[in-house]
């Protein structure tokens, strides 16, 4: 098998398990919402869930994979979106980010606005329950 493309090495890197087999769905989501790219893809031995995939997203990795109940160990209760995550998304314009995410499908949780730290800044909700900020320099 050919070595899979590997994106840059940013010392972190985000992989979200998406509930209720949604995995694909959550790639042609995150494709659309935020110009994600699809490096790899896995599909477990059932044929059916995603074991595995690869996105390269505003120049970073992320990665994802379906729910898998049957390796959980006694005492874990399931694949429940962590409270208090929230994955950040640094760009260019954040107004046409934010847009472009909601326009996917993501509901707006924080409005944008021009923030005292010099970012104009604003959090989504993407569909499959994860929080996700969105911030840009403001124009001068």
């Amino acid at each position: 098998m050919p070595e899979a493309p590997r994106g840059p090495a940013t010392g972190l890197t985000p992989h979200l398990t998406i509930r209720d087999n949604r995995a694909v769905e959550a790639i042609d989501f995150y494709t659309a919402a935020f110009g994600a790219e699809e490096q790899r893809r896995m599909l477990a031995d059932d044929g059916k869930r995603l074991m595995h995939a690869h996105l390269l997203l505003n120049g970073a990795s992320l990665m994802l994979n379906d729910e898998f109940p049957e390796y959980q160990g006694p005492g874990d209760t399931g694949s429940v979106s962590p409270s208090g995550l929230v994955l950040h998304l640094q760009v260019d314009d954040a107004d046409a980010w934010f847009d472009r995410a909601v326009k996917a499908g993501a509901s707006a949780r924080m409005p944008l606005e021009n923030m005292f730290w010099g970012d104009r800044y604003g959090q989504i909700d993407d569909p499959f329950g994860y929080t996700w900020s969105i911030g840009a320099p403001v124009s001068q």
